[in-house]
Order: C-alpha cells, then sequence, then structure tokens
C-alpha cells in the first residue's frame, strides 16, 4: 500500500518596522514583532509551518522589493539555510513586489492577504461562506492582475486596430469581472433571505446581541457556555466563519437572541471585509453588543482596538456595549487590572468554566428592562388578548387573577 503524504510548505515571516507611528491623534508604539508572531498562528492554521522570521527597519517599504536590495540577498541566504519553499509578506504586497521577489528569490512568494483568505477558503462550509470568500479572492486576483491595460484589448474595425485579438490578461480580468458580477447576484439572493429571516426576528420582538471580538478570544464558547449550544470550538484562528444565532433564557422570563460573528484580524485585507459585510452587519443590527476580549493576551488592548476600529468601518455605532474579558481562570489575569474606556459595562470571566456567565445574563435583562417602561394594571377578563400581546412583546413579571379581573405587573416596550 502506497501513503500518500502532504508535503508541509516552509516559510519564512519577512515584515518592515517603520518605528513609532503617529495616528489618530496619538503615538502608536511600532507592533511589527507582535504582528509577525500573530501572522505565524494564521500560517500554521493555514496548514504551513514557519521557520524563520526577518524584520528590516526602515522608514518607508520598497517600492519595488518590500525589502531593500541589501536584505533581500540576506532572506535569500537564509532561505537557502532554512530549507524554505516560500515567503510571506506581514503587509499586502504590490503586483511589482510580488513579481521582483519571486524573481530575486526563487521561491513561492505570499502576503498576510493571501493567508487569510486561504484559511477562510478552508473553513468556509456554508453556500454563503463560500460565496464570501470566493468573491474576496477575485476581488483581490484583480487586484493584482498586470499587464499592458489598453493596448491588449481586444482588437475593434479600422486602421491600425488589426491584431491578435484578446490578449489573456484581458481575458482574465473580464471572466474575473464576469464571476464577481455573478457572485455578488448570488450573494444579493441570500442577503434578502437573510434580511426575511432578521424581518421575522424583529416582528417576534425578541431582543437580540451580538457577540464580536478578535479571533480565537472565545466567542463560541461563550455562546455555548451560554445557551448550550454544540458550536465548533478550536484553539485556532478564524474557527468559525458563519454567524451563528441561538437563544438564550435570561431566567426571568426574558430571552435574548445570541449571534456569533466571524472574528476580526490585524490588517483585515477590505476585500474581506467588503465580502462578508452582510455578515458582519448582523452586529448593526442587533440591540446589544457582547464584545469579548481575551484578558491572558498580553496584547489585549490593540485586538480590543482592531475590533472597535473595524466596527467603525461598518458603521456599528450607538450601541450599548458589554465587554467580557475572557480567560480570567487563567493565572496570569489573576493580578490584572482590566477595564475597557469604550464600553458600558465590563465583566471578568471565562466561558470555559463558565464564571461571568450568570452576571453576563443579569446584566443583559438590566439592560433590555431598562429600555422598557413598568406598568402595574388591572385588565378585565375579557381583555385576556392584551396580556397576550405583552407576553408575546415584554416581560411579565406576575400575574395574579382577582375577582375584579386580572392584575399584572409587567416590562413593556417604550
Amino acid at each position: 500500500m502506497i501513503e500518500i503524504k502532504e508535503e508541509i510548505e516552509r516559510f519564512i515571516l519577512i515584515g518592515v518596522s517603520l518605528g513609532d507611528t503617529y495616528k489618530n491623534g496619538k503615538i502608536q508604539a511600532d507592533d511589527t514583532e507582535d504582528s509577525l508572531n500573530e501572522l505565524k498562528e494564521l500560517v500554521q492554521t493555514a496548514g504551513g509551518e514557519t521557520v524563520g522570521i526577518l524584520i528590516q527597519n526602515r522608514e518607508a517599504v520598497d517600492k519595488a522589493t518590500y525589502f531593500g536590495k541589501g536584505k533581500v540577498e540576506e532572506l535569500k541566504a537564509m532561505a537557502a539555510e532554512l530549507g524554505a519553499t516560500g515567503i510571506v509578506s506581514d503587509d499586502e504586497l504590490t503586483p511589482a513586489q510580488l513579481d521582483n521577489l519571486e524573481n530575486a528569490l526563487d521561491l513561492k512568494i505570499c502576503d498576510r492577504t493571501q493567508i487569510i483568505l486561504e484559511i477562510f477558503a478552508r473553513h468556509a462550509f456554508t453556500r454563503e461562506g463560500k460565496i464570501q470568500v470566493e468573491l474576496a479572492q477575485l476581488k483581490y486576483r484583480q487586484s493584482h492582475l498586470v499587464g499592458l491595460g489598453r493596448s491588449l484589448s481586444r482588437q475593434g474595425g479600422g486602421i491600425g486596430t488589426r491584431g491578435p485579438g484578446e490578449k489573456k490578461l484581458e481575458t482574465d480580468r473580464r471572466l474575473i469581472r464576469d464571476r464577481i458580477s455573478e457572485l455578488n447576484n448570488e450573494l444579493d439572493n441570500v442577503v434578502r433571505t437573510r434580511d426575511v429571516t432578521r424581518a421575522q426576528r424583529a416582528k417576534a420582538n425578541i431582543p437580540s446581541a451580538a457577540i464580536v471580538g478578535y479571533t480565537n478570544a472565545g466567542k463560541s464558547t461563550l455562546l455555548n457556555k451560554a445557551t448550550g449550544a454544540s458550536e465548533l470550538e478550536a484553539d485556532m484562528l478564524f474557527a468559525t466563519l458563519d454567524p451563528v444565532v441561538r437563544e438564550l433564557d435570561l431566567g426571568t422570563g426574558q430571552k435574548v437572541l445570541m449571534t456569533d460573528t466571524v472574528g476580526f484580524v490585524r490588517k483585515l485585507p477590505h476585500h474581506l471585509v467588503d465580502a462578508f459585510r452582510s455578515t458582519l452587519e448582523e452586529a448593526k443590527y442587533s440591540d446589544i453588543i457582547v464584545h469579548v476580549v481575551d484578558a491572558s493576551n498580553p496584547d489585549r488592548e490593540t485586538q480590543a482596538e482592531v475590533t472597535y476600529e473595524t466596527l467603525d468601518k461598518l458603521g456599528i455605532k450607538g450601541k450599548t456595549f458589554i465587554t467580557f474579558f475572557n480567560k480570567c481562570d487563567k493565572p496570569e489575569t489573576a493580578d490584572e487590572t482590566l477595564r475597557d474606556l469604550r464600553a458600558d459595562y465590563v465583566i471578568r470571566g471565562s466561558a470555559k468554566t463558565g464564571e461571568g456567565i450568570e452576571e453576563l445574563k443579569a446584566l443583559l435583562d438590566k439592560i433590555i428592562r431598562e429600555k422598557r417602561e413598568y406598568i402595574e394594571k388591572v385588565f378585565a377578563f375579557s381583555e385576556a388578548g392584551e396580556i397576550q400581546k405583552i407576553r408575546r412583546n415584554g416581560q411579565i413579571i406576575s400575574e395574579e387573577y382577582m375577582e375584579d379581573g386580572i392584575h399584572v405587573k409587567a416590562y413593556v416596550d417604550r
């Protein structure tokens, strides 16, 4: 019997450190090393192995080869010594940089965007997920097609226009353009179906909460522990892509719909943000945002900022935010002061052990109640149908049948 074993690709990760930068009115410390460590995890999730890391300090990336000429030679020697089969850049490379590096090193050249797209392609199982991933891949490929542009277009009539016809580059462009159009139409149909489902949920008048956060922060684990669901949990980046909605009973007669969304990451490719907009917008239509942060990660503040920046891009503002600092069962979090100035409420807990889950439920119940009005009313027996409306759209605290009618204490929508 012949055993076929898939060969694991061996990569060297490269990045350019530009030093501390000034952004949004404040100085941001250089995070190239942390970003490359995260890229190492991404490569592992994509099925590759990291054999080395190389950083160059520069004022700006080289427009031709990303690294400077001397550093490219150093990278070539390093790849030969370590037996690397490819190079992965921490930043998205231009078509020229990809081509020039490939010619200089004679190795497979990838960038962070391609690695993330590969992971998404591996983890997309639903029709919607597959459409969104293919759309992102095609948009990336479209932006990286190189050639002579208009001079390679299909030839028309008249003097000086006769020639070989449509060249391969223009054929590729046209095929990609047509496929993107086709996928957008398919995605529009999926979005319409999602909108109908969302409208039906809204008609049921059950409040909703979206679970957001950095990839691998423990969002799916929190959903499973709180609702008793059995969604995939894995210690890897982007383990789940498709939004999952589960009903959570708060134990007070009130229920809330919890939605698990795709995780965020540094330098999340805009192709993906655009393609997954319909999925990510589940958070936009939620009443409450539960932001899960890995408290055991020393880089948690940067990760939280990445999440907020992505939510801002999607126009998700004016919501009630709960930050759930997860993994507080780990020893390294014991003496940590955990705060989030952008959140309305903060909870310490562990989705794995269940610590903080009851506090989260109580907090969700409190927020929902504050958006409602408390009433005490006596209904005639002939008005029993009105009580059913309250039961469906509000929260009944007590209901007593007395001689003069039905005594009801409840919270109703204002």
